[in-house]
């Protein structure tokens, strides 16, 4: 009996079949070339550079949006930076080199998401040429689109309920929130005073009466409205209503206004 050689076939056409049919389902040794994996070339050295580049640019966004999907969710207190980068996708390290600690990265999100909108609330307000009326139902209504209305009130919840734990935090959301926007309700109030739209004001107080509506929808979003499933409160009626009571009271024939206290 022969025996065939264990190198046979080797550089050998015999050893595969061979069939010289097109679509007979043998593979030729040159259709094995023909089908060679080609890696793909690898991008030139700048446009690599370019995607690094963008990617970085994009990193703090990614992280500030984690930060606040946090921090609305758990408190200032009940978030950890290592859930913070895990959410963002990146390292701890990673975090820390953009924002070297939780509270510079709650002050990022803040500044981001809610001075960032007051600002371009403001810069429409300054061409706003309407009745202060007018002006006062806008900058309301304004204010409810651009912060109420989004995640980033969660913050202001937030602040309400940690402001005694973190009083760093608490002062700084005075100054670069709360300061600004009541300088800005006042500016609204003396302009319909000076002009003779509104009758003569305790501003330091009516300040509050424009305040406090925009504080009760914040609570009744993020806390009191789940315990009242079945009261349907429209924010924009509600921001509406509560203007006209700001505006033209309840009476439906007012008296002359009292005297005005003065302010301490």
């Amino acid at each position: 009996m022969r025996h065939r050689s264990l190198d046979a076939g080797i550089g050998d056409s015999s050893a595969c079949p061979v069939d010289a049919t097109e679509g007979a389902g043998y593979i030729t040794n040159q259709s094995v070339i023909n089908s060679t994996f080609v890696p793909p070339s690898p991008p030139p050295p700048e446009e690599a550079h370019a995607k690094r580049e963008r990617r970085k640019e994009a990193r703090p966004g990614e992280l500030l949006d984690a930060a606040l999907d946090l921090f609305v969710e758990k408190g200032f207190a009940a978030t950890r930076s290592e859930e913070v980068a895990v959410r963002a996708g990146v390292s701890k390290g990673t975090l820390f080199l953009y924002f070297p600690s939780k509270e510079e990265l709650f002050k990022a999100v803040v500044r981001e998401n809610i001075v960032g909108r007051v600002n371009e609330g403001l810069a429409e307000l300054q061409r706003f040429e309407g009745s202060s009326a007018d002006m006062l139902r806008f900058a309301m209504c304004e204010w409810w689109n651009r912060v109420g209305a989004t995640k980033a009130s969660g913050i202001t919840k937030l602040v309400m309920s940690e402001a005694r734990n973190f009083p760093e935090i608490a002062a700084f959301y005075e100054q670069e929130v709360m300061v600004p926007g009541r300088n800005l309700i006042r500016h609204i109030l003396q302009r319909g005073v000076t002009s003779g739209e509104f009758r003569p004001l305790d501003l330091d107080m009516a300040v509050f009466s424009v305040i406090a509506p925009m504080v009760f929808l914040i609570m009744w979003k993020h806390s009191m409205g789940p315990c009242a499933a079945g009261v349907n409160l429209d924010p924009l009626r509600f921001i509406d209503s509560q203007a006209n009571t700001i505006l033209y009271g309840m009476l439906a024939a007012p008296p002359s206004p009292p005297p005005t206290s003065p302010a301490p």
